[in-house]
């Protein structure tokens, strides 16, 4: 059977096969599955470095603390004792491990010093960090707020030896003049108040580092809540006022539960930053060691600044056991830092959204 004239191809033309005009799609097409495989396992391992990071600095701590485990024992946790012992003397052997004669190690001081610091930090901060950020967003203009804004951001990054050196200089001496006794002086000395009573000192101690602390993370607590609430929608907060809601109501019952995940995950930043502050409390505190502050005004210490202040005496040690005695208050300090973490996220993982206010009633 002939083929016709009207199929045969152009004349000086040829038919190309069809597995040629494919071959351009064809190889876009791999292409784009090479690009999204590199691209599914680069967010994978990108996600799993802040992990491995993390998993690595707590085995490399709990490898060079776990001679003083070894020694200290459960009780690290409960003594508060912080005795070096003799170390240009005898050399004694507990459990296999060497250590100095007469070395006596407890760290409750030091953790009471740094939960008691963080919670007077949060509860300075986050109503001054909420009222910041609602005065930037919704009561101050645009020309002033913006430049506020920065400054607050400014603040964020202020190094901490700075602060810590004009807390040491001015706030602590304040307080202690004009502040502390005030307070001393007029509370009953009955019950849970004799915190509040006693020697107020030269301003270094519990409640001067607290105070500091907590002007630390309100920047960065206010400028992280200051964005939340920008992403509130208008229409929900038009809508409260519709219904009759007065500023602080729309505020109270619309802006701050749209946005309190958030809230709460800003002030665990700010927490971490309080929990792990070292300089400013080193010059503030008054870095006492073995003991818990008598009261709302005595010197005492935290982990992280007896971390930082002791290193330097603890490498003489020369049989390590006091480095590893740091190095185990480190990782208790990764401890509470990760169970704060974990906590807040239960709270964020229960906390809802609200769709609409709801009026007066």
């Amino acid at each position: 059977m002939s083929t016709s004239r009207d199929d045969a191809p152009p004349s000086g033309t040829s038919a190309s096969p069809p597995a040629r005009r494919d071959q351009p799609v064809r190889r876009a097409g791999r292409r784009r599955r090479r690009e999204d495989l590199a691209w599914r396992w680069g967010s994978r391992v990108a996600a799993a470095l802040p992990l491995a990071g993390l998993g690595a600095v707590l085995v490399v701590l709990a490898i060079k603390a776990w001679p003083a485990i070894v020694v200290n024992g459960w009780g690290f946790v409960s003594r508060s004792q912080w005795l070096p012992g003799n170390t240009y003397g005898g050399v004694v052997h507990t459990h296999g491990v060497a250590h100095p004669q007469g070395s006596l190690y407890g760290a409750w001081p030091l953790i009471a010093g740094t939960l008691e610091t963080s919670l007077i930090a949060v509860v300075i901060a986050v109503p001054l960090a909420l009222g910041t950020a609602f005065a930037l967003t919704e009561r101050l203009p645009s020309w002033i707020a913006r430049p506020l804004g920065f400054l607050v951001e400014i603040l964020a990054g202020l190094p901490s030896v700075v602060i810590g050196l004009w807390g040491v200089l001015e706030v602590g001496p304040f307080l202690a003049r004009h502040v502390y006794p005030l307070v001393a002086n007029h509370v009953p000395n009955v019950g849970p108040l004799r915190f509040l009573t006693g020697s107020v000192g030269y301003g270094e101690g519990l409640a001067t580092s607290g105070l500091v602390l907590g002007l630390m993370i309100v920047p960065i607590i206010a400028s992280t809540t200051r964005d939340l609430f920008l992403q509130v929608p208008a229409l929900p907060k038009e809508g409260g006022e519709a219904l009759g809601l007065t500023g602080a109501e729309v505020a109270r019952r619309v802006t701050i539960p749209w946005v309190r995940g958030g809230i709460v995950g800003a002030t665990v930043l700010g927490l971490g930053r309080a929990l792990g502050e070292t300089m400013a409390v080193a010059m503030i505190s008054g870095s006492v060691l073995g003991k818990v502050s008598p009261n709302l005004y005595g010197t005492m210490t935290t982990i992280a600044a007896t971390i930082v202040s002791q290193l330097d005496s603890a490498a003489t040690d020369g049989t390590g056991f006091a480095v590893a005695t740091l190095a185990e208050a480190g990782l208790i300090l990764a401890v509470i830092a990760l169970v704060v973490n974990l906590a807040a996220r239960r709270i964020v993982a229960h906390t809802g959204r609200l769709t609409a206010p709801v009026g007066r009633g």
